[in-house]
């Protein structure tokens, strides 16, 4: 039996460190530890794939929580019984659970659905949170930094849209929307 690891993060600012740590100090070497920085959603990701060109019937893969294998329900099912079909088992780490024996699939293929579940909701609420706060006039995004009453003043005062936009060290599309706006 050889121990493998796979570890995966969403995007490319965020650190792989941890899980990967969790990996070698549960006895997987670092040559056996396959990556990934990119969604869970599909399984087309690299470090997956050669993950899956290394693994022999007897082997275990390590991981070291159920959602970074994959997010999809029905894309985690697909996966744990292509893993199953090469004879090769899955252990999460954090979650106590293995892909060894017909109750463990069953518990993992449970778990990966109700964690699709969650996702989904935590995505719901906080669409209707966003909406109610709209409704209440709450604006999103960065503050406005700039002074359009000062734009104002110098555009009146007859300066060029280009001298006000190098004064104040803004670009001239800011001089220009924010005139419109002051317009409006």
């Amino acid at each position: 039996m050889r121990l493998f690891g796979y570890a995966r993060v969403s995007t490319g600012q965020q650190s792989l460190d941890i899980q990967v740590n969790a990996l070698k100090e549960a006895g997987v070497t670092t040559t056996r530890i396959f990556t990934d920085k990119a969604s869970g959603s599909p399984t087309d990701r690299e470090g997956l794939h050669l993950l899956r060109i290394k693994v022999e019937a007897g082997d275990v893969t390590l991981v070291k929580k159920l959602d970074r294998l994959g997010r999809d329900t029905a894309d985690m099912i697909a996966l744990l019984k292509e893993f199953d079909q090469l004879g090769v088992a899955i252990r999460f780490l954090d979650d106590g659970i293995s892909t060894e024996g017909t109750m463990g699939k069953m518990v993992v293929t449970i778990l990966s659905a109700v964690a699709q579940a969650e996702r989904q909701r935590i995505l719901e609420r906080t669409n209707e949170g966003r909406i109610e706060a709209k409704v209440k006039g709450v604006k999103f995004g960065r503050k406005r930094t700039i002074d359009t009453e000062k734009i104002r003043a110098l555009y009146e005062n007859g300066i060029r849209a280009t001298d006000i936009a190098r004064q104040m060290g803004i670009g001239r599309s800011t001089v220009y929307k924010s005139l419109n706006e002051a317009d409006q």
